[in-house]
Protein backbone atom coordinates (compact mmCIF):
# COMPACT_ATOMS: atom_id res chain seq x y z
CA UNK A 1 0.00 0.00 0.00
CA UNK A 2 1.11 3.56 -0.40
CA UNK A 3 0.96 6.45 1.81
CA UNK A 4 -1.65 9.25 1.29
CA UNK A 5 1.36 12.04 1.56
CA UNK A 6 3.55 9.43 -1.07
CA UNK A 7 0.32 9.28 -3.13
CA UNK A 8 -0.56 13.00 -3.45
CA UNK A 9 3.39 14.35 -3.97
CA UNK A 10 3.26 11.89 -6.90
CA UNK A 11 -0.26 13.46 -7.75
CA UNK A 12 -0.88 16.83 -7.19
CA UNK A 13 2.72 18.22 -9.34
CA UNK A 14 1.04 16.73 -12.52
CA UNK A 15 -2.32 19.54 -12.13
CA UNK A 16 0.41 22.14 -10.99
CA UNK A 17 2.14 21.65 -14.36
CA UNK A 18 -0.73 22.13 -16.74
CA UNK A 19 -0.86 24.87 -19.22
CA UNK A 20 -3.74 27.29 -18.25
CA UNK A 21 -6.50 28.71 -20.32
CA UNK A 22 -7.66 32.35 -19.35
CA UNK A 23 -10.28 34.67 -19.36
CA UNK A 24 -10.85 38.48 -18.50
CA UNK A 25 -14.03 38.82 -16.52
CA UNK A 26 -16.22 41.63 -14.63
CA UNK A 27 -14.99 42.16 -11.20
CA UNK A 28 -19.17 41.39 -10.45
CA UNK A 29 -18.92 38.36 -12.37
CA UNK A 30 -15.54 37.13 -10.60
CA UNK A 31 -16.54 35.22 -7.07
CA UNK A 32 -14.99 31.96 -7.01
CA UNK A 33 -12.83 32.53 -9.65
CA UNK A 34 -8.90 31.86 -9.71
CA UNK A 35 -7.00 34.86 -10.65
CA UNK A 36 -4.29 34.38 -13.46
CA UNK A 37 -2.04 36.98 -12.94
CA UNK A 38 -0.78 39.13 -9.77
CA UNK A 39 -2.88 42.07 -8.55
CA UNK A 40 -0.98 45.07 -8.25
CA UNK A 41 -2.30 48.71 -7.19
CA UNK A 42 -2.04 51.80 -8.94
CA UNK A 43 -3.16 53.87 -6.15
CA UNK A 44 -2.92 54.41 -2.11
CA UNK A 45 -5.76 53.21 -0.06
CA UNK A 46 -6.58 55.13 1.56
CA UNK A 47 -5.66 57.53 -0.62
CA UNK A 48 -5.44 60.44 1.71
CA UNK A 49 -4.47 61.41 5.52
CA UNK A 50 -8.10 60.92 6.78
CA UNK A 51 -10.10 61.12 10.32
CA UNK A 52 -11.01 58.25 12.22
CA UNK A 53 -13.04 60.08 14.09
CA UNK A 54 -16.04 62.64 13.96
CA UNK A 55 -14.21 65.58 15.89
CA UNK A 56 -11.74 68.25 15.20
CA UNK A 57 -8.52 68.41 13.37
CA UNK A 58 -6.48 70.33 15.17
CA UNK A 59 -2.60 71.93 15.70
CA UNK A 60 -1.19 69.84 18.34
CA UNK A 61 1.24 73.09 19.07
CA UNK A 62 -1.51 75.31 19.37
CA UNK A 63 -3.43 73.22 22.67
CA UNK A 64 -3.77 75.12 25.83
CA UNK A 65 -5.83 73.26 28.93
CA UNK A 66 -8.99 75.43 28.72
CA UNK A 67 -8.31 77.70 25.75
CA UNK A 68 -11.46 77.91 23.36
CA UNK A 69 -10.69 77.78 19.35
CA UNK A 70 -12.59 79.22 16.87
CA UNK A 71 -14.18 76.94 14.19
CA UNK A 72 -12.67 77.83 10.86
CA UNK A 73 -14.49 75.06 8.69
CA UNK A 74 -16.43 72.30 8.08
CA UNK A 75 -14.68 68.88 6.41
CA UNK A 76 -17.01 66.13 5.62
CA UNK A 77 -16.02 63.20 3.98
CA UNK A 78 -15.79 63.78 0.08
CA UNK A 79 -14.86 67.73 0.26
CA UNK A 80 -11.56 68.85 -0.21
CA UNK A 81 -10.44 71.02 2.75
CA UNK A 82 -8.28 74.52 2.95
CA UNK A 83 -5.08 74.84 4.97
CA UNK A 84 -5.86 75.27 8.69
CA UNK A 85 -5.73 78.37 10.09
CA UNK A 86 -3.47 78.79 12.91
CA UNK A 87 -5.03 79.41 16.24
CA UNK A 88 -8.48 78.00 15.02
CA UNK A 89 -9.45 74.09 14.34
CA UNK A 90 -10.88 72.03 11.64
CA UNK A 91 -15.09 70.33 12.44
CA UNK A 92 -14.00 67.29 10.98
CA UNK A 93 -16.06 63.77 10.36
CA UNK A 94 -14.96 60.37 9.90
CA UNK A 95 -13.34 59.17 6.52
CA UNK A 96 -12.88 63.24 5.44
CA UNK A 97 -9.60 64.31 4.40
CA UNK A 98 -7.19 65.88 7.10
CA UNK A 99 -6.78 69.57 6.63
CA UNK A 100 -3.39 70.68 5.55
CA UNK A 101 -1.18 72.08 8.77
CA UNK A 102 -3.74 70.12 11.31
CA UNK A 103 -1.46 66.87 12.92
CA UNK A 104 -4.54 65.35 14.84
CA UNK A 105 -7.88 65.05 15.53
CA UNK A 106 -9.61 65.33 19.21
CA UNK A 107 -13.00 63.60 18.87
CA UNK A 108 -16.03 64.96 19.51
CA UNK A 109 -16.64 63.67 22.84
CA UNK A 110 -13.45 65.37 24.43
CA UNK A 111 -14.86 68.83 22.95
CA UNK A 112 -17.28 71.28 24.73
CA UNK A 113 -18.91 73.60 22.05
CA UNK A 114 -19.32 76.55 23.92
CA UNK A 115 -22.37 79.74 23.66
CA UNK A 116 -20.12 81.86 21.22
CA UNK A 117 -19.53 78.76 18.68
CA UNK A 118 -15.84 77.94 20.03
CA UNK A 119 -14.31 74.90 21.12
CA UNK A 120 -12.57 73.82 24.70
CA UNK A 121 -11.07 70.54 24.49
CA UNK A 122 -11.18 68.35 27.64
CA UNK A 123 -8.20 66.31 27.27
CA UNK A 124 -5.21 67.13 24.71
CA UNK A 125 -4.16 65.16 21.65
CA UNK A 126 -0.89 63.96 20.36
CA UNK A 127 0.42 63.83 16.89
CA UNK A 128 -1.30 61.27 14.54
CA UNK A 129 -3.93 60.75 16.61
CA UNK A 130 -6.79 59.55 15.35
CA UNK A 131 -5.37 60.09 11.78
CA UNK A 132 -5.36 57.13 9.23
CA UNK A 133 -2.22 57.60 7.05
CA UNK A 134 -2.46 57.50 3.19
CA UNK A 135 -1.41 54.17 2.09
CA UNK A 136 -1.73 52.42 5.71
CA UNK A 137 -4.28 50.11 3.99
CA UNK A 138 -2.76 49.34 0.61
CA UNK A 139 0.58 51.22 -0.97
CA UNK A 140 0.65 52.04 -4.51
CA UNK A 141 2.58 49.44 -6.44
CA UNK A 142 1.63 46.73 -3.47
CA UNK A 143 0.78 43.40 -5.10
CA UNK A 144 -2.77 43.28 -3.66
CA UNK A 145 -3.81 39.49 -4.37
CA UNK A 146 -1.53 37.14 -5.82
CA UNK A 147 -1.71 34.41 -8.70
CA UNK A 148 -3.22 31.60 -7.65
CA UNK A 149 -5.74 33.58 -5.75
CA UNK A 150 -9.47 31.75 -5.34
CA UNK A 151 -11.43 34.72 -5.03
CA UNK A 152 -14.31 35.07 -2.38
CA UNK A 153 -16.40 37.88 -1.18
CA UNK A 154 -13.85 39.95 0.56
CA UNK A 155 -11.14 39.74 -1.95
CA UNK A 156 -13.82 41.07 -4.74
CA UNK A 157 -14.84 43.75 -2.45
CA UNK A 158 -10.43 44.82 -1.94
CA UNK A 159 -10.39 44.86 -5.68
CA UNK A 160 -13.36 47.15 -6.10
CA UNK A 161 -11.50 49.53 -3.63
CA UNK A 162 -8.25 49.58 -5.76
CA UNK A 163 -10.85 50.71 -8.25
CA UNK A 164 -10.47 47.55 -10.72
CA UNK A 165 -13.17 46.91 -13.43
CA UNK A 166 -12.08 43.28 -14.18
CA UNK A 167 -9.73 40.58 -13.78
CA UNK A 168 -7.60 37.82 -15.42
CA UNK A 169 -9.07 34.88 -14.62
CA UNK A 170 -8.18 30.92 -15.48
CA UNK A 171 -11.27 29.66 -17.30
CA UNK A 172 -14.02 27.08 -14.92
CA UNK A 173 -12.96 23.98 -15.34
CA UNK A 174 -15.28 21.41 -16.67
CA UNK A 175 -15.74 18.14 -14.74
CA UNK A 176 -17.70 15.09 -15.55
CA UNK A 177 -19.52 12.46 -13.43
CA UNK A 178 -20.05 9.22 -13.38
CA UNK A 179 -21.63 6.30 -10.54
CA UNK A 180 -21.13 2.71 -11.74
CA UNK A 181 -23.46 0.06 -10.26
CA UNK A 182 -26.24 -2.05 -11.71
CA UNK A 183 -27.18 -1.58 -7.94
CA UNK A 184 -27.94 1.97 -8.02
CA UNK A 185 -31.37 3.12 -8.37
CA UNK A 186 -32.21 7.47 -8.57
CA UNK A 187 -34.19 8.76 -6.18
CA UNK A 188 -38.13 9.19 -6.70
CA UNK A 189 -37.46 5.75 -8.32
CA UNK A 190 -39.19 2.52 -6.50
CA UNK A 191 -35.86 0.70 -5.19
CA UNK A 192 -36.01 -3.16 -6.29
CA UNK A 193 -34.88 -5.73 -4.50
CA UNK A 194 -31.17 -5.25 -3.66
CA UNK A 195 -30.92 -1.65 -4.88
CA UNK A 196 -29.62 1.18 -3.08
CA UNK A 197 -30.05 4.82 -3.51
CA UNK A 198 -27.64 6.65 -5.64
CA UNK A 199 -25.99 9.62 -3.48
CA UNK A 200 -22.41 9.98 -4.32
CA UNK A 201 -23.55 11.34 -8.01
CA UNK A 202 -25.44 14.72 -5.62
CA UNK A 203 -22.55 14.49 -3.31
CA UNK A 204 -19.84 15.36 -6.02
CA UNK A 205 -21.99 17.63 -8.03
CA UNK A 206 -22.68 19.67 -5.06
CA UNK A 207 -18.88 20.31 -4.13
CA UNK A 208 -18.39 20.68 -7.68
CA UNK A 209 -20.81 23.48 -7.94
CA UNK A 210 -19.57 25.21 -4.24
CA UNK A 211 -16.37 25.67 -6.39
CA UNK A 212 -17.50 27.21 -9.24
CA UNK A 213 -17.07 24.01 -11.94
CA UNK A 214 -19.42 23.14 -14.36
CA UNK A 215 -20.34 19.89 -14.28
CA UNK A 216 -21.48 17.01 -16.39
CA UNK A 217 -23.21 14.26 -14.78
CA UNK A 218 -23.88 10.87 -17.26
CA UNK A 219 -25.73 9.84 -13.95
CA UNK A 220 -26.09 6.08 -13.34
CA UNK A 221 -23.35 3.41 -15.67
CA UNK A 222 -24.58 0.01 -15.29
CA UNK A 223 -21.90 -2.88 -14.44
CA UNK A 224 -20.67 -3.54 -18.56
CA UNK A 225 -18.26 -2.88 -19.95
CA UNK A 226 -19.44 -1.42 -23.49
CA UNK A 227 -21.80 0.74 -21.43
CA UNK A 228 -18.40 1.89 -19.19
CA UNK A 229 -16.48 2.64 -22.61
CA UNK A 230 -19.41 4.87 -23.75
CA UNK A 231 -19.28 6.82 -20.91
CA UNK A 232 -16.25 7.39 -20.27
CA UNK A 233 -15.86 9.03 -24.23
CA UNK A 234 -18.70 10.80 -24.00
CA UNK A 235 -17.25 12.81 -21.19
CA UNK A 236 -13.44 12.82 -22.92
CA UNK A 237 -13.86 16.82 -23.54
CA UNK A 238 -13.70 17.19 -19.96
CA UNK A 239 -10.67 18.68 -18.12
CA UNK A 240 -11.58 16.24 -15.10
CA UNK A 241 -13.59 13.26 -14.96
CA UNK A 242 -14.71 11.13 -11.49
CA UNK A 243 -16.18 8.01 -11.21
CA UNK A 244 -17.18 5.57 -8.33
CA UNK A 245 -16.98 2.42 -8.25
CA UNK A 246 -15.68 -0.64 -10.72
CA UNK A 247 -11.88 -0.03 -10.03
CA UNK A 248 -10.87 -3.56 -8.31
CA UNK A 249 -10.45 -6.68 -10.01
CA UNK A 250 -13.97 -8.40 -9.87
CA UNK A 251 -15.69 -9.77 -12.51
CA UNK A 252 -18.52 -6.76 -12.53
CA UNK A 253 -15.46 -4.29 -11.92
CA UNK A 254 -15.39 -2.89 -15.42
CA UNK A 255 -14.07 1.02 -15.08
CA UNK A 256 -10.54 -0.30 -14.60
CA UNK A 257 -10.92 -2.16 -17.71
CA UNK A 258 -12.29 0.11 -19.50
CA UNK A 259 -10.04 3.08 -18.85
CA UNK A 260 -7.34 1.04 -20.23
CA UNK A 261 -8.76 0.47 -23.23
CA UNK A 262 -10.03 4.73 -23.78
CA UNK A 263 -6.85 5.98 -22.05
CA UNK A 264 -4.66 5.07 -19.39
CA UNK A 265 -5.21 4.06 -15.66
CA UNK A 266 -2.65 3.70 -12.49
CA UNK A 267 -4.40 2.48 -9.37
CA UNK A 268 -3.07 1.87 -5.67
CA UNK A 269 -4.57 1.05 -2.52
CA UNK A 270 -3.88 3.89 -0.48
CA UNK A 271 -3.17 3.22 3.66
CA UNK A 272 -5.59 5.82 4.56
CA UNK A 273 -9.73 4.55 6.33
CA UNK A 274 -11.40 5.27 4.70
CA UNK A 275 -10.88 5.40 1.30
CA UNK A 276 -8.73 2.90 0.37
CA UNK A 277 -9.10 1.82 -3.49
CA UNK A 278 -7.78 5.42 -5.37
CA UNK A 279 -7.15 5.08 -9.40
CA UNK A 280 -5.78 7.77 -11.63
CA UNK A 281 -5.00 7.79 -14.95
CA UNK A 282 -6.43 10.07 -17.98
CA UNK A 283 -8.95 9.35 -21.35
CA UNK A 284 -7.90 9.83 -24.51
CA UNK A 285 -9.53 13.07 -26.54
CA UNK A 286 -10.64 11.96 -29.86
CA UNK A 287 -8.71 15.12 -31.64
CA UNK A 288 -5.67 15.01 -29.43
CA UNK A 289 -5.18 15.83 -25.49
CA UNK A 290 -6.32 14.19 -22.41
CA UNK A 291 -8.77 14.33 -19.69
CA UNK A 292 -7.68 13.60 -16.41
CA UNK A 293 -9.25 10.47 -14.54
CA UNK A 294 -9.86 9.72 -10.76
CA UNK A 295 -11.65 6.28 -9.99
CA UNK A 296 -12.90 6.69 -6.07
CA UNK A 297 -14.42 3.96 -4.09
CA UNK A 298 -18.19 3.31 -3.85
CA UNK A 299 -18.69 3.52 -0.45
CA UNK A 300 -20.11 7.34 -0.08
CA UNK A 301 -17.78 8.22 3.19
CA UNK A 302 -15.00 6.69 1.55
CA UNK A 303 -15.87 8.67 -1.73
CA UNK A 304 -16.60 12.10 -0.16
CA UNK A 305 -13.27 11.10 2.06
CA UNK A 306 -11.17 10.56 -1.09
CA UNK A 307 -12.34 13.55 -2.94
CA UNK A 308 -11.87 16.21 -0.17
CA UNK A 309 -8.30 15.13 0.33
CA UNK A 310 -6.91 13.93 -2.75
CA UNK A 311 -9.13 15.12 -6.08
CA UNK A 312 -10.40 18.69 -4.81
CA UNK A 313 -6.84 19.85 -4.67
CA UNK A 314 -6.37 18.27 -7.76
CA UNK A 315 -8.70 20.18 -9.64
CA UNK A 316 -7.65 23.65 -7.24
CA UNK A 317 -4.09 23.08 -8.77
CA UNK A 318 -5.69 22.12 -12.50
CA UNK A 319 -7.81 25.48 -12.73
CA UNK A 320 -4.61 27.71 -11.37
CA UNK A 321 -4.19 27.52 -7.21
CA UNK A 322 -1.53 28.34 -5.80
CA UNK A 323 -0.19 24.90 -3.48
CA UNK A 324 -0.56 26.87 -0.40
CA UNK A 325 -3.81 27.29 -0.86
CA UNK A 326 -5.17 23.87 -1.89
CA UNK A 327 -3.17 21.50 0.65
CA UNK A 328 -5.15 21.17 3.57
CA UNK A 329 -2.55 19.36 5.71
CA UNK A 330 -1.47 22.95 6.46
CA UNK A 331 -4.92 24.29 7.64
CA UNK A 332 -4.66 20.92 10.50
CA UNK A 333 -5.15 22.54 14.29
CA UNK A 334 -5.00 20.31 17.48
CA UNK A 335 -7.79 19.54 19.19
CA UNK A 336 -8.43 17.02 22.48
CA UNK A 337 -10.28 14.44 21.91
CA UNK A 338 -13.50 14.05 24.19
CA UNK A 339 -13.12 10.04 23.54
CA UNK A 340 -10.79 6.44 23.51
CA UNK A 341 -9.71 5.21 20.17
CA UNK A 342 -7.89 1.92 21.80
CA UNK A 343 -8.12 -0.25 18.21
CA UNK A 344 -6.32 1.22 15.96
CA UNK A 345 -5.17 -0.13 11.93
CA UNK A 346 -1.41 -0.44 12.80
CA UNK A 347 -1.64 -0.52 8.52
CA UNK A 348 -3.43 2.49 7.52
CA UNK A 349 -3.76 5.94 9.14
CA UNK A 350 -7.36 6.65 9.42
CA UNK A 351 -9.90 9.55 9.35
CA UNK A 352 -12.35 9.51 11.81
CA UNK A 353 -15.46 12.07 11.76
CA UNK A 354 -16.05 13.92 14.78
CA UNK A 355 -17.78 17.25 15.45
CA UNK A 356 -15.54 20.00 17.69
CA UNK A 357 -16.81 22.34 19.71
CA UNK A 358 -14.85 24.26 22.09
CA UNK A 359 -11.79 22.43 20.99
CA UNK A 360 -13.01 18.85 22.13
CA UNK A 361 -13.54 16.63 19.84
CA UNK A 362 -16.24 14.00 19.97
CA UNK A 363 -16.18 11.44 18.04
CA UNK A 364 -19.42 10.14 15.64
CA UNK A 365 -20.26 6.91 17.00
CA UNK A 366 -20.19 4.79 14.13
CA UNK A 367 -17.30 5.02 11.91
CA UNK A 368 -18.62 2.89 8.94
CA UNK A 369 -17.99 3.56 5.68
CA UNK A 370 -21.17 3.66 4.24
CA UNK A 371 -22.93 5.58 7.14
CA UNK A 372 -23.53 8.78 5.18
CA UNK A 373 -24.71 10.59 8.43
CA UNK A 374 -21.38 10.49 9.98
CA UNK A 375 -20.44 13.09 7.37
CA UNK A 376 -23.57 15.40 7.87
CA UNK A 377 -23.91 15.06 11.41
CA UNK A 378 -19.95 16.45 12.10
CA UNK A 379 -17.91 19.35 11.88
CA UNK A 380 -14.69 17.50 10.34
CA UNK A 381 -11.68 14.65 10.65
CA UNK A 382 -9.24 13.64 12.86
CA UNK A 383 -5.92 12.50 11.73
CA UNK A 384 -4.67 9.27 13.01
CA UNK A 385 -1.40 7.73 12.67
CA UNK A 386 -0.83 3.82 11.69
CA UNK A 387 -1.61 2.62 15.40
CA UNK A 388 -2.14 5.74 16.96
CA UNK A 389 -4.41 5.12 19.94
CA UNK A 390 -6.10 7.78 21.16
CA UNK A 391 -7.06 8.87 25.51
CA UNK A 392 -9.52 10.96 26.33
CA UNK A 393 -7.91 14.65 26.81
CA UNK A 394 -5.08 13.94 24.25
CA UNK A 395 -4.28 16.19 21.36
CA UNK A 396 -5.19 15.13 17.86
CA UNK A 397 -4.74 16.40 14.57
CA UNK A 398 -8.30 18.08 12.97
CA UNK A 399 -9.66 19.16 9.86
CA UNK A 400 -12.64 20.83 9.63
CA UNK A 401 -14.69 20.60 6.06
CA UNK A 402 -14.65 23.82 6.12
CA UNK A 403 -11.26 24.30 5.64
CA UNK A 404 -11.16 21.16 3.17
CA UNK A 405 -13.24 23.24 0.33
CA UNK A 406 -11.52 26.45 1.07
Amino acid sequence: MIDLNDLLEQVWPIAAQQAMRTESVELKNALSRVLAEDVVSTLNVPQHDNSGMDGYAVRCADLQPGQPFRVSQRVPAGSSPQHLQPGTVARIFTGAPIPPGADSVIMQEDAVVNDDASVTFNALSKPGQWIRRAGEDIASGQVVLAKGSRLDAIHVGLLASIGVPAVTVTKRLKVGVMVTGSELQSPGEVLQPGQIYNSNEYVWCGLLESMNMEVRSVGIVPDNFEATCTALQSLADCDAVISSGGVSVGEEDHVKPAIEKVGQLRSWKVAMKPGKPIAFGHINRPGGGQSWFFGLPGNPVSSAVAFQLIVKPFLGLLEGQARNEVDWRSRMRKVKADFAWSKPDSRREEFLRVDVQSDKAGLFANQSSGVLTSLASSSGLIRLAKGQQVEPGGWVDYVSYQDLMK
